[in-house]
């Protein structure tokens, strides 16, 4: 009986430190979840622009941005969602592209560009302006005509397709950005099956199941575990932990703001 001690006692360590890892910090968020007073549904959210962007007629140069924001109701506690806006030159009008969980997916100009998501506050990950915004425009329009998952009754909650894939998707369309959505947009490492190859960066290498078990380690992912779409790792290129439900904890990258070469 004595030599199955060290074997149980390696067992009891991997579990203890799964649960540190993946348990315990979305129970530390449902916790705050529970005693703040963030929007419960819908309805009572705010949904306004920010007015971090100025009006599209006054702002000449191509742009692209990239946001991510809280989402709310119990989703908060998980994750957040991410859309994209863009804006040829001289365009007198943004463009916003999100995906939503009912009818036709994927929207255009549902809500303002910089709006409020649920109440919170977006995050730009991504913000090219000028020649280098010119670039990505074809290249980020083709990824949305080409996305696969655009038909009424394609959106799943999780693993995915959800709103964070279809960004994945667009930004698996321009590696060049050398940007990906952070650890808490769930969804984002959503596939289709079995994966293996480059992550959506190109910088490094992925095995994934359906997004719902995924392994990556790459320059800018960083070292990654996926378990059931809650995220666990580290990044060194922007030093931080990253961990379910709260994404990044450490050094905050700089928003993406030319195409990196």
């Amino acid at each position: 009986m004595m030599p199955a001690l060290p074997r149980y006692r390696n067992r009891k360590t991997i579990v203890l430190t799964l649960i540190a890892l993946f348990l315990m910090p979305i129970l530390a968020r449902a916790a705050l979840f529970a005693v703040g007073d963030s929007p419960r549904n819908w309805q009572d959210a705010d949904w306004s622009s920010t007015g971090s962007l100025p009006p599209a007629a006054d702002y000449k140069p191509a742009r692209v941005l990239v946001f991510t924001g809280t989402t709310g109701s119990w989703k908060g506690v998980f994750a957040v969602h991410s859309w994209v806006v863009l804006k040829p030159a001289g365009a007198t009008e943004w463009t916003r592209y999100d995906v939503v969980g009912w009818g036709n997916p994927v929207r255009m100009n549902g809500w303002p560009p910089d709006g409020l998501w649920y109440g919170n506050k977006p995050v730009a990950i991504v913000d090219v302006s000028g020649p280098a915004a010119d670039e990505l425009l074809p290249k980020i329009e083709q990824a949305v005509k080409d996305y696969r998952f655009a038909n009424a009754g394609d959106y799943r909650i999780w693993p995915g397709p959800n709103s964070n894939s279809f960004t994945a998707a667009i930004l698996r369309a321009v590696p060049e950005l050398g940007v990906v959505l952070p650890p808490n947009a769930v969804g984002r490492d959503f596939r289709p099956g079995f994966y293996a190859g480059q992550t959506d960066s190109r910088t490094g290498v992925e095995l994934n199941l359906w997004g719902a078990v995924d392994i990556k380690i790459g320059w800018v992912e960083g070292l990654e575990l996926n378990l059931l779409g809650l995220v666990a790792g580290i990044d060194v290129r922007h030093p931080a932990i990253k961990l379910p439900g709260y994404g990044r904890i450490g050094v905050e990258p700089m928003a993406t703001t030319a195409l990196a070469r």
